[in-house]
């Protein structure tokens, strides 16, 4: 079950698990349409995957199975990854 996320990690933008915006990779790093287009050039700087759009839940799915409530925020700032790494 994704957990999904409720912000961006590098902007900390709220992205609510309905949101079109949100953009995970394969360990479910969550940033924001606009830092995944822009300064992370579609990669993701913790791992180095891919960053697609999430699935959203919504409706009975999500009263049943919430959204986590856990802001993560990258600390050492956000710029596009260097060479893969794991989270």
């Amino acid at each position: 079950m994704l957990e999904l996320r409720p912000n961006c990690e590098c902007c900390d933008r709220d992205l609510p698990a309905e949101s079109p915006l949100a953009m995970i990779c394969s360990f479910e790093c969550t940033w924001c349409r606009d830092c995944a287009d822009g300064v992370l050039a579609g990669r993701c700087p913790n791992c180095g995957g891919d960053l697609q759009p999430r699935p959203r839940r919504v409706g009975n799915a999500l009263a049943r199975n919430p959204a986590s409530t856990t802001r993560v925020l990258r600390q050492v700032g956000c710029a596009p990854p260097t060479s893969a790494a794991t989270p």
